[in-house]
């Protein structure tokens, strides 16, 4: 769905700029009923229903509206919908440039990840708790079993980390029926631990959020594991030692 959603995106789009994008405001914007219905009929119609909008309100340049799709990317469109721009806005300071699409993105990608419950989520979480981690994960990632050989360490540090499911692949990826047993078990910390020291675990099926998580986890642009995403919503690719994880999970 990210990769067929971008290039689906990359077609429809009635205009290219230079690479602009924006920081938005906390709370959408009433009275754009007439641009969404506008978008939505393009975005719809170019995509065969994939694509729809999921949110508008203004960017900070002004004569841009900031859109936010249901597959979670962001475009600028002008206020009557004619034209679309792909890409990031950059703003200039003193000190160079401030990314302010990655600031939007980030927020956005917090959110969503903190709205998958914990019931959902296997958790390790110290007695302290200063900060919290989620990771995307799959049972049969070299990087993603060293992370979790150091999960002691990083709840010493007061670091909270809730793990989501990506089976790399999806439905076809070998480790797709282990995570199924993983989420399905009685005690989902102690299958997760066995399985990822390469011990069999029982199988099981059940109504699982497996397939929710790898959709999300493909929303936020993530392709491989372990995928962290930081309390601020930075989404870090790959294996950290304890020490540059905490630096990054603390310098927030």
């Amino acid at each position: 769905m990210k990769a067929m959603s971008r290039s689906l995106v990359s077609v429809c789009v009635l205009g290219l700029s230079s690479p602009l994008l924006a920081q938005s405001s906390a709370v959408e914007s009433p009275g754009h009923d007439a641009l969404r219905d506008t978008l939505d009929q393009s975005l719809g119609g170019a995509t065969e229903g994939q694509l729809s909008v999921e949110q508008i309100r203004p960017a900070p340049m002004d004569g841009l509206m900031e859109v936010t799709l249901n597959s979670g990317e962001v475009l600028f469109t002008d206020p009557e919908g004619r034209y679309m721009i792909t890409g990031d806005m950059l703003m200039t300071d003193n000190d160079g440039f401030v990314n302010l699409s990655a600031e939007t993105r980030n927020e956005r990608n917090a959110e969503r990840v903190a709205a998958i419950p914990d019931s959902e989520v296997i958790e390790f979480a110290p007695d302290d708790v200063q900060a919290t981690i989620s990771v995307f994960t799959d049972v049969d990632c070299t990087y993603c079993r060293r992370l979790h050989g150091d999960i002691e360490d990083i709840l010493d540090n007061g670091i909270r980390v809730r793990y989501l499911a990506y089976p790399r692949g999806g439905t076809s990826a070998g480790s797709y029926g282990k995570m199924l047993s993983v989420w399905c078990s009685d005690d989902r910390q102690r299958a997760l631990t066995q399985a990822k020291h390469g011990q069999n675990v029982p199988e099981r099926d059940c109504d699982n959020p497996v397939m929710k998580h790898y959709e999300l986890g493909n929303q936020l642009g993530i392709s491989g594991t372990p995928a962290i995403v930081m309390p601020d919503g930075t989404v870090v690719p790959g294996y950290l030692d304890v020490d540059r994880l905490t630096a990054l999970v603390f310098d927030q």
